[in-house]
């Protein structure tokens, strides 16, 4: 009786000890560490990482580095949204990883057990470092193919994926070759010359394509206009079917006067030509006059007067710049080889008419005198000669 006393007593001290454990976070087995597990050092540090599935990992699992254990499985829980395992690890802290490093579910060997492999990254440069608390995300993990499934599929291939079917397929293949042979050989050679230029003109092909992609850009940028351009469009098509007679007529009376107008051309063509040819003259004259046919031009608008002729006229008002000689001789030279001279010079009693002026060949018309006999006495003092009779003539007779 004393023996059975104690017997409980024990259980029941089992008991509470076991509960005592439970309060202070006992967590089964795999809270307990077992022998022979990785090293994480006496400063380790705690990452956890995403995965889309961690199959049939454990708590307690390796966490390796190019193969060797630095590392332990603490826990294996869903995310709240239940879309990904959020797994647990404990680092050794003399491992130094990127921040931006990766997590992969591997197997030991074929049947082996799962563990975490860290690395760093191969598609991108590594950066930072791997802090405690940090955590990979989804973007980072992966998991290798379980035996199961690639079983699975081979399964699948073998069984419904139409292996059957292959001997069908080759013997449908030979009855269509068969016989063929120089026309697959041609399209093979035809094929390996497209092939050819196609690499040659890999550029060319590069450009367009990045051309395409600007342009579909631009377009996408352009998308509100495009829309409005394809809702006002409708109008417009409706305007033209409705004007579709008239625009038929304006074609087909297009269509006469373009006939009209070539057989005008043919008939005429000879004379288009002849006076193409006439113009030949004047146009080669033209072009010999070079400069000389703008500074001509100048003075057209001021004809007879020259070009500076515009400088006279300021806005609202001229002004003229003159030069006057008021030599005499010069006035009697200039009116006596004018053609139509206002007076005509006295003639002499030798020969009846006026005398030779240098440097004409011929007389000159008498000037004028004046119908008044000149008063008793003769000339006034200092005016003789032909230039008396000019000036007494000028000044009125006296």
């Amino acid at each position: 009786m004393n023996r059975l006393r104690k017997r409980l007593a024990g259980v029941l001290a089992g008991v509470l000890v076991l509960a005592g454990c439970s309060d202070g976070g006992f967590n089964g087995l795999y809270s307990t560490p077992l022998p022979g597990g990785p090293d994480v050092g006496d400063h380790p540090y705690h990452v956890t990482a995403l995965f889309t599935d961690v199959l049939d990992l454990v708590p307690q699992a390796n966490v390796k580095v190019n193969d060797v254990a630095v590392g332990r499985i603490d826990r294996i829980a869903l995310t709240p949204d239940t879309r990904a395992a959020l797994v647990s690890m404990t680092v050794n802290g003399d491992v130094q990883l990127p921040a931006n490093a990766r997590a992969e579910l591997r197997q030991s060997s074929l049947l082996g057990e799962k563990f975490v492999q860290l690395s760093a990254p191969t598609a991108e440069k590594p950066s930072g470092k791997l802090a405690d608390g940090a955590q990979i995300p989804l973007g980072r993990t992966n998991r290798n193919p379980e035996i199961e499934e690639v079983l699975g599929a081979l399964s699948l291939l073998l069984n419904g994926g139409g292996v059957d079917q292959l001997q069908n397929i080759s013997h449908e293949l030979n009855d269509a070759l068969s016989g063929n042979e120089p026309q697959m050989r041609a399209l093979l050679s035809r094929v390996d010359d497209l092939a050819t230029q196609l690499d040659g003109h890999k550029g060319e092909i590069l450009r367009a394509i990045d051309g395409l992609d600007k342009l579909s850009t631009t377009l996408a940028g352009q998308k509100q206009n495009l829309a409005t351009a394809l809702d006002k469009l409708a109008p417009g098509l409706k305007i033209v079917a409705d004007q579709r007679d008239q625009l038929v007529g304006m074609l087909n009376a297009l269509n006469k006067l373009s006939g009209v107008a070539v057989d005008t051309v043919n008939r005429s063509r000879d004379q288009l030509v002849a006076n193409l040819k006439a113009l030949e003259p004047t146009l080669r004259q033209l072009s010999a006059a070079g400069q000389d046919l703008p500074h001509a031009l100048q003075i057209l608008l001021t004809y007879p007067f020259p070009d500076y002729a515009g400088n006279v006229i300021k806005g609202d008002y001229a002004n003229v710049d003159a030069r006057v000689n008021l030599d005499l001789d010069k006035l009697v030279q200039n009116f006596t080889n004018s053609s139509q001279p206002p007076f005509q010079l006295p003639t002499t009693p030798a020969t009846g008419g006026a005398p030779p002026v240098a440097g004409q060949g011929t007389p000159q018309l008498p000037l004028p005198l004046p119908a008044t006999p000149p008063p008793a006495g003769g000339t006034k003092p200092g005016y003789g000669g032909v230039l008396g009779g000019l000036l007494g003539g000028l000044g009125g007779g006296g």
